[in-house]
């Protein structure tokens, strides 16, 4: 049958799609909180049935956290690999809902109809898109056009701490030619992507220690470290006047952005006075030289992401505080290696120490390396022409400002390059509370995986 046949399949069907989709979103996963296992249970059970609905030998596979759910099914063309992740975020402020998170609605707004709820577009409404695309390609042909094996975590919320072991445990049962994944987004509205680039992460933590006790500011003030002073002092040293980052050996590793990749982003529909004002700013502040989006997608940063200490109740309490405390992550691209600059980072802090300080430091924190995809591979022009199709827009190879630490996983333990395509859109709230997924990013997202098939079947 034609691809016609299974497009209009897809949107016959789209009623009951979303039907099937809230039903999963009421099911409240959240793997955070040991409280919300059993619904993690019914989640990976949910889902196990569903995909038996389709003809897919799928099972929930046990783990020492939340269970996996692999399901495979062959087919005549390439071996695919398609990962999503059915846990979601914790609700909370509850109070800051419109509705109820676990029951899901749909919405008119101004952008259009959506889907609201706790998952709909992280990650269970994109999960859906590729399942629905294959049950329409199943109701119309009788199998689907290539051999997909279905990978769905329960844990990725809340660190994925089973997925390493359970990925090397079962190796040889979850390769595959090529991994799709789902967890992303489009650049702009209407503006298909396929990321090719995720920045890696490094998180480290350090406490500043100066006198034994908190000290009376009239007996010491002066003669005393103080620790908060100190530490203030130390991570002005991080950037200089230029937003460079001022750590020796920090660039190692990192690359200009090709010229032709360049050329996509500034045509992929980005506004940046949008992006800024959103959020109460009205110019970037980062690494000057680079554009936002180059700053967002190709360039490293550090961060201060938490920094504490002393009195904070209220009123006031005169002390000089005997520590104080600095939360720091970096977001890494290109080569950098995680390791490396850990010790780079921890050589600066150190040695710009005063007589009398000491540090410790958190020394359970990890980190990733970011991760480059192999866009020569012929699958991704393949992908790109089939989102071009769909959206009558050309599609555009992106990077992206977070971490996804699974397609990483994927390269360094099954071998395996990555596509990653998603629908949603920045201001689905995820993570936030009144999460939502545009109703036109759930159907054309299924149009999208079902032309996507189509074309990676055909070669």
């Amino acid at each position: 049958m034609s691809l016609d046949a299974i497009l209009s399949r897809i949107d016959d069907q789209l009623p009951h799609a979303i039907d099937r989709l809230t039903g999963l979103l009421r099911i409240p996963s959240i793997s955070t909180d040991p409280a919300y296992d059993d619904h993690c249970q019914r989640a990976a059970d949910w889902l196990v049935s569903d995909l038996q609905s389709i003809g897919i030998d799928a099972k929930k596979r046990e783990t020492p956290g939340q269970p996996m759910v692999v399901g495979q099914m062959d087919g005549p063309g390439p071996h695919l690999l398609f990962y999503g992740h059915y846990d979601v975020q914790p609700v909370d402020p509850l109070d800051l809902w419109n509705s109820d998170p676990f029951d899901p609605k749909l919405e008119d707004t101004p952008a259009g109809r959506v889907i609201r709820g706790r998952g709909s577009s992280d990650d269970k409404g994109q999960l859906m898109t590729f399942v629905e695309a294959c049950r329409a390609y199943k109701d119309v042909n009788g199998t689907l056009p290539c051999k997909i094996t279905f990978f769905f975590e329960g844990e990725e919320e809340s660190g994925s701490p089973s997925l390493i072991p359970f990925m090397k445990d079962n190796a040889a049962e979850l390769g595959a030619d090529i991994a799709l994944i789902c967890d992303t987004s489009m650049v702009s509205p209407g503006v298909p992507s396929i990321a090719s680039q995720l920045r890696g992460m490094l998180k480290d933590e350090f406490t500043l220690h100066g006198p034994t006790i908190d000290l009376h500011s009239g007996h010491y003030g002066g003669p005393a470290l103080n620790p908060l002073r100190e530490i203030s002092r130390i991570i002005s040293t991080f950037h200089d006047d230029t937003g460079r980052v001022a750590i020796d050996g920090f660039y190692e590793g990192v690359h200009e952005v090709p010229a032709d990749l360049l050329r996509q982003w500034e045509g992929c529909g980005f506004d940046e006075e949008t992006y800024l004002s959103s959020v109460g700013m009205t110019q970037p502040h980062g690494e000057q030289g680079y554009s936002t989006l180059v700053q967002q997608w190709a360039r490293p940063t550090l961060e201060i992401n938490g920094l504490w200490g002393g009195y904070q109740g209220a009123g006031t309490k005169t002390v000089i505080p005997a520590e104080a405390h600095c939360k720091i992550t970096c977001r890494l691209v290109g080569d950098m290696d995680p390791d490396v600059l850990r010790e780079r980072l921890r050589a600066h802090v150190e040695a710009r120490l005063s007589p009398d300080a000491r540090i410790t430091w958190n020394n359970d924190l990890d980190g990733s390396a970011a991760a480059v995809m192999n866009t020569k591979r012929p699958e991704f022009e393949l992908a790109r022409q089939a989102l071009s199709d769909e959206w009558e827009r050309e599609a555009v190879l992106v990077g992206m400002g977070g971490s996804i630490p699974i397609a990483g996983f994927f390269k360094e333990i099954l071998n395996l390059d990555s596509m990653l395509i998603g629908f949603a859109h920045d201001d689905d709230a995820i993570h936030s509370p009144n999460e939502k997924y545009n109703v036109e990013s759930f159907h054309k997202g299924m149009r999208s995986w079902a032309r996507i098939l189509d074309r990676l079947s055909a070669g």
